[in-house]
């Protein structure tokens, strides 16, 4: 049977897309425009590209031809996950620096400071792992599936589990509780290492796990036991390829960071 490749046209993505990246051009013009000698290091063409990107990233997620085949194929639906889950919170997260953030750094840093535990690191992680497990059990993931609203609140959360645990490795903006030294390298291994081990446990399952794509009616000739296999490799593999990506950029990032600060001990010491 031939899938169902149609797009969505969710009118609501498409208003809550445009709002949301006509309100970083704003912002982005306003700091590229202010005529400050730093105006192009304060909002750089590739920070613009990222932000467009990842709202790029989520409309195609949810209103292109993956969502009508995440209906279809397991692995389709892992494919939205992953979308929705890190890459867009990635590249959205990357569209920002200090300067464009200024307008709401102090409204951050309050949330911050009230929420308390919830602002840890440490809950990120267990959000980011409890939201990933608890909509693949079988009988959660199905009730998604097969009752709109339900879906809506499974999408929601991926992305707000995705962009709080992002934020902690990526965010322009010094947090209060803020991962130095090996910190960053224990976030993601404890992180991904756990979804990675439930990506691997749907790739090798003895049985398909899911009754929704059990009984629906398999597409290109692949089993539901072959979609649950190439939808947990696409996640184990997604997770260690984001991991390794996210080391290397971190790594990159604090050699910046140690050479910047050495530089401007030198120039106190030449002034002292």
């Amino acid at each position: 049977m031939s899938p169902d490749q149609s797009w969505t046209l969710s009118p609501g993505v498409l208003i809550v897309a445009a709002l949301a990246f006509g309100v970083y051009l704003r912002r982005w013009r306003a700091v590229r425009g202010s005529g400050s000698p730093r105006a192009a290091a304060d909002a750089p063409v590739w920070r613009l590209c990222c932000f467009a990107g990842s709202v790029l990233v989520a409309v195609a997620a949810l209103v292109s031809p993956i969502d009508a085949l995440a209906d279809q194929l397991f692995f389709a639906h892992m494919i939205q996950h992953v979308l929705l889950l890190d890459v867009a919170p990635i590249l959205g997260i990357l569209g920002f620096t200090k300067v464009i953030l200024r307008p709401v750094t102090r409204a951050v840093h309050d949330v911050e400071r009230k929420a308390g535990p919830l602002a840890h690191p440490a809950f990120a992680v267990l959000l980011y792992i409890a939201v990933i497990w608890a909509w693949h059990v079988p009988a959660a993931y199905d009730f998604a599936v097969r009752h709109p609203l339900v879906h809506v609140l499974e999408h929601f959360t991926f992305v707000l589990a995705g962009s709080l645990y992002w934020w902690h490795l990526l965010s322009p903006i010094r947090a209060r509780l803020r991962l130095d030294g090996m910190g960053p390298v224990v976030y993601m291994a404890s992180t991904k290492l756990f979804v990675g081990a439930l990506g691997m446990g749907l790739a090798f399952a003895p049985s398909a796990l899911y009754p929704y794509y059990v009984h629906h009616v398999r597409v290109w000739g692949i089993s539901a036991l072959d979609d649950q296999g190439i939808a947990g490799l696409l996640m184990a593999v997604e997770q260690s390829l984001v991991m390794g990506i996210a080391i290397v950029v971190l790594f990159v990032r604090a050699l910046n960071e140690s050479e910047r600060a050495q530089q401007r001990r030198e120039r106190y010491e030449l002034q002292a």
